[in-house]
């Protein structure tokens, strides 16, 4: 009977003691699940209601900070960025070089065509010449003045037209003139570039001519600003297609022609 009661008391001791060892087995795998990362739960369905955003709570650890970016440098054709002067849009447009001081014009091809008198533009204080066939006066909206050349296949129209200048009037004439340019590429096909040909001051004013390349094709084009004392200086614009070659003349023409009126 004693041995049964020895055997007895041996069996309860080790059920005690493994008791024990799986209480602290259990313990530890505790303490490691604790120590590890928790995982993000598993996002919910989707929904077409956007959920609000959380409000951030105070932290007392400093979050970096990050520098402004600056505003990027306009595109091409693109509105003034702000911080931006029209000026600094103009110097970083690719389409159109820097403009040098001056810049003598060559002949152009074709003999300059005679005019018919003048057009007197009372809205922007100049009168510009009045040219002979094939041009012709056309519709001026949104012009104050317009004359076109017959269309030529595919490429774009020539034109002579005048208006107050469409661009922010600078204190130089020629810097308005170099916007003014600028601006014309709007009425040339997308991708156009400048060339400059011909730069130089004129009474009250700054002509500019200048080739326009889009593409295998060209325009020759020229802008003369003037000061004729009204609320915008007055922009008289010419644009001849590489179709109507023979005609780039007609643009010294029309330059050496412009008035203020008197």
């Amino acid at each position: 009977m004693r041995d049964i009661y020895r055997m007895l008391a041996v069996v309860a001791a080790l059920a005690v003691a493994g008791t024990g060892v799986l209480a602290i087995a259990q313990s530890g795998r505790a303490d490691e699940a604790a120590a590890r990362p928790v995982a993000a739960p598993p996002a919910g369905p989707a929904s077409s209601t956007p959920s609000p955003s959380p409000t951030p709570t105070p932290s007392s650890t400093p979050t970096a900070t990050h520098a402004p970016t600056p505003a990027a440098i306009p595109s091409p054709g693109a509105s003034i960025a702000p911080g931006y002067t029209a000026m600094e849009a103009l110097a970083a447009d690719r389409r159109v070089p820097k403009l040098p001081g001056r810049v003598k014009l060559r002949a152009l091809p074709g003999k300059p065509i005679r005019t018919r008198g003048v057009i007197r533009d009372a809205k922007t204080g100049v009168s510009l010449p009045r040219l002979r066939g094939p041009w012709k006066r056309y519709g001026a909206a949104p012009f104050t003045s317009r004359q076109v050349l017959p269309p030529a296949g595919r490429s774009p129209r020539g034109m002579l037209v005048s208006c107050p200048v469409p661009i922010e009037a600078q204190k130089s004439l020629r810097d308005t003139a170099q916007l003014a340019a600028r601006w014309t590429l709007n009425h040339h096909p997308k991708g156009a570039v400048i060339r400059w040909l011909g730069a130089q001051p004129v009474k009250k004013g700054w002509s500019l001519v200048y080739q326009v390349r889009y593409g295998k094709r060209s325009s020759v084009a020229a802008v003369v600003v003037l000061d004729a004392g009204q609320a915008r200086p007055a922009l008289v614009f010419v644009t001849i297609p590489d179709t109507h070659k023979k005609r780039w003349a007609d643009i010294r023409r029309v330059t050496s022609v412009v008035r203020v009126l008197g």
